[in-house]
C-alpha cells in the first residue's frame, strides 16, 4: 500500500529544489510595513491611549484624573491567562462534582491526599481534551445526537443573489464566510447572521497586487468564486475561482492584500493547513500549488492527477487529500514527496474529507458514499444511493438470513445495495465531518442533508437523521462542538448549470444539533 510513484512526483521533487517565488518583494511599502508590524504588544494600545488623552484635553478636562479612574484595557497576554484560568476552574469544578458523585471518600484520608487525587483527575480530563483537540483520540458525538423537535429545521442565515459555492467557519465557530457565483464574499456572525461584504478592488489595484491581466483585454475579469478557506488564526481568507488566481484577504479590514497567479485553469478548491499559514490550492489544470500566506510566496507544485481536481482537505500534518475527475483520490505526503492512490470502484468522486490521519470519507456522482482506510486501496464500506428515499431516518437495523438490513436497504460485505432511484439530484456534492469525531454529514440535491455515524476502525457507516433542505447542497461545515451544521445552498450545482431547483433559496442555512449531555471523565 505504501508505494511511491516517483514518476508522477518527478515534478514535485524538482519543484522542491526551486527557490520560493515571492509575490510581494521589492520596494513595495505594503510588505515592508507588514513584515515590520509587531505581532503582539502594546503599540496599538499606546496609540489608543494617546488619542484618548487628546480628546480629554479638548474637552477641557484633566486627562490625568480620567486616566486614573479608567480601567486599563486588557492585553492579549492577560486575556489568554484569564481564559486559561477560567477553563481550569471549570475543570476543577467538574472534577469535584465527579468526586462527590462517586461518594467513596475515605474519612481517614487527609486533605492533601484528596486534593492530590482531584488534581490527578483534572490532569486526566485536560489530557483527554488535548488529545481530542489534536485528533489523536476520536470524540464520540454521533451517539449523543438527539432527534430534532418538530419545530427544528434549517433556517436561512445569510442570503446570496446566486448559488452559494463555498462555506467555511473560523476556528472559534463564531464567524462564518460564504461565497457565491455572483462574486460576492460575505463575512457574518453565526449567532446573529449580521453580515459584512468584501469589496473587490479595481483592476489597477489587482494588478498592483500581482494579479495577471486577462488574456483578452476586451473581457472583464471573472469574479465567479468556487472555493474559500480561512486560516486557523482567523487572519487570512483565501478565495479562488474562474479567474485562475488565488486571492488573499485580510479578515480584520476585509481588504484584498494579494493575488497569487500561476494556475492555468480555474481554482476549484482551497485548504489551509491547520495551525499554519500554508495554503494549498487545486485547479482544473490538474496541479496542486503550495503557498505561504504569511510570506506571500509560492513554495511548491504537486503533480499526479490526470484530470480536473475538485476537492482538497488538510489537517495538521503535511498531508493532503484530493479527489479529481480521473476517478482517483490521492493522499499526498508532502515532505516524503510521495502519494498514495485510491481508485473509485465505479464512478467519479466528487468530494472528500479527512476523518483522521488514516481514515477518509468521499462522495460520488452516482450517489454513493465511501469510507476509506489508509491500509486499503479499495473502500472499506460503500453506501450506494446514500440519498435515495429508501434510506429513512430512525429506522431499525436487524440481521436476517445472513444479510443485514440497514434502514430498509440490504447490506452485504459492508456495501449497501439499492438497484433503484438513480437521479442526477442524488449526486453527493459535499461531505463534512465534525473534526475529530464520529459524526459526518452529506449533501445532495434530493431535498435532504443526512447525518452519519462513522464507526471506529472503519467498521461501518450508519445513517442517523435526515434534515430537509431544498436545493443543491454545495458546501457543508460543522461546528467543532457539533452543536450546529452549516450548509451552502443554491439553485444550481457548484461546478455547473446542469441542474436547477427553483424552490431553493440561495444562501447559507444553519441547523442546530441537539446533543445529550455527557459527563466528562
Amino acid at each position: 500500500m505504501k508505494s511511491r510513484n516517483p514518476k508522477k512526483l518527478s515534478g514535485t521533487k524538482g519543484a522542491s529544489k526551486k527557490k520560493s517565488r515571492s509575490f510581494g518583494g521589492g520596494g513595495d511599502p505594503f510588505f515592508e510595513s507588514d513584515r515590520k508590524r509587531p505581532r503582539r504588544g502594546g503599540r496599538d494600545e499606546d496609540i489608543v491611549s494617546e488619542a484618548s488623552e487628546d480628546e480629554f484635553v479638548e474637552d477641557g478636562r484633566d486627562g490625568r484624573e480620567e486616566q486614573e479612574e479608567a480601567v486599563p484595557e486588557e492585553t492579549a497576554d492577560e486575556k489568554r491567562v484569564r481564559v486559561a484560568t477560567e477553563h481550569l476552574e471549570r475543570i476543577r469544578a467538574i472534577a469535584k462534582k465527579l468526586e462527590e458523585e462517586e461518594g467513596d471518600e475515605d474519612e481517614e484520608e487527609g486533605q492533601e491526599e484528596r486534593e492530590g487525587k482531584r488534581d490527578s483527575l483534572v490532569a486526566e480530563i485536560l489530557q483527554k481534551g488535548q488529545l481530542e483537540e489534536s485528533g489523536r483520540v476520536r470524540r464520540f458525538i454521533a451517539s449523543r445526537v438527539l432527534t430534532p423537535e418538530p419545530h427544528d429545521d434549517f433556517r436561512l442565515l445569510v442570503k446570496h443573489r446566486q448559488s452559494v459555492t463555498a462555506v467555511t467557519l473560523s476556528e472559534d465557530d463564531l464567524k462564518g464566510f460564504s461565497a457565491s457565483k455572483d462574486g460576492s464574499i460575505l463575512h457574518w456572525d453565526v449567532e446573529t447572521g449580521k453580515s459584512e461584504k468584501y469589496l473587490w478592488p479595481s483592476e489597477d489595484v489587482l494588478l498592483s497586487h500581482y494579479a495577471k491581466a486577462p488574456q483578452n483585454p476586451s473581457t472583464k475579469r471573472s469574479k465567479h468564486i468556487l472555493a474559500l478557506a480561512v486560516s486557523s488564526d482567523g487572519r487570512y481568507l483565501a478565495s479562488g475561482g474562474l479567474d485562475r488566481h488565488v486571492h488573499l484577504w485580510d479578515t480584520r479590514s476585509r481588504k484584498h492584500i494579494q493575488a497569487f497567479h500561476g494556475h492555468r485553469g480555474p481554482v476549484s478548491c482551497l485548504a489551509f493547513r491547520q495551525g499554519t499559514s500554508q495554503l494549498f490550492s487545486g485547479s482544473f489544470d490538474r496541479t496542486i500549488k503550495l503557498w505561504n500566506a504569511e510570506d506571500r510566496t509560492h513554495m511548491d507544485n504537486l503533480f499526479g492527477h490526470q484530470s480536473e481536481i475538485l476537492t482538497i482537505d488538510c489537517l495538521r500534518k503535511e498531508r493532503l487529500l484530493t479527489v479529481g475527475r480521473d476517478r482517483t483520490m490521492r493522499l499526498w505526503k508532502v515532505p516524503e514527496e510521495s502519494q498514495l492512490i485510491f481508485r473509485a470502484p465505479a464512478s467519479s468522486l466528487e468530494c472528500c474529507c479527512f476523518l483522521s490521519d488514516s481514515e477518509f470519507l468521499s462522495g460520488s456522482d452516482d450517489g454513493s458514499i465511501e469510507l476509506w482506510s489508509v491500509m486499503r486501496k479499495k473502500p472499506t464500506h460503500i453506501v450506494k444511493n446514500a440519498h435515495a428515499p429508501s434510506l429513512l431516518p430512525n429506522s431499525h437495523t436487524h440481521e436476517s438470513d445472513g444479510e443485514r438490513m440497514t434502514n430498509g436497504v440490504t447490506t452485504e460485505n459492508g456495501s449497501c445495495k439499492a438497484e433503484f432511484f438513480l437521479s442526477a439530484h442524488s449526486w453527493v456534492s459535499s461531505v463534512a465531518v465534525c473534526r475529530g469525531s464520529d459524526l459526518a454529514a452529506s449533501g445532495a440535491a434530493n431535498g435532504t442533508v443526512r447525518l452519519w455515524n462513522i464507526e471506529a476502525d472503519s467498521r461501518g457507516i450508519h445513517p442517523l437523521l435526515n434534515y430537509p433542505l431544498e436545493g443543491f447542497i454545495n458546501s457543508l461545515a460543522f461546528a467543532k462542538s457539533g452543536r450546529f451544521l452549516l450548509a451552502g445552498v443554491g439553485q444550481e450545482p457548484r461546478l455547473g448549470r446542469w441542474g436547477h431547483v427553483p424552490a431553493a433559496r440561495n444562501g447559507v442555512a444553519i441547523h442546530s444539533i441537539r446533543l445529550k449531555e455527557q459527563n466528562v471523565a
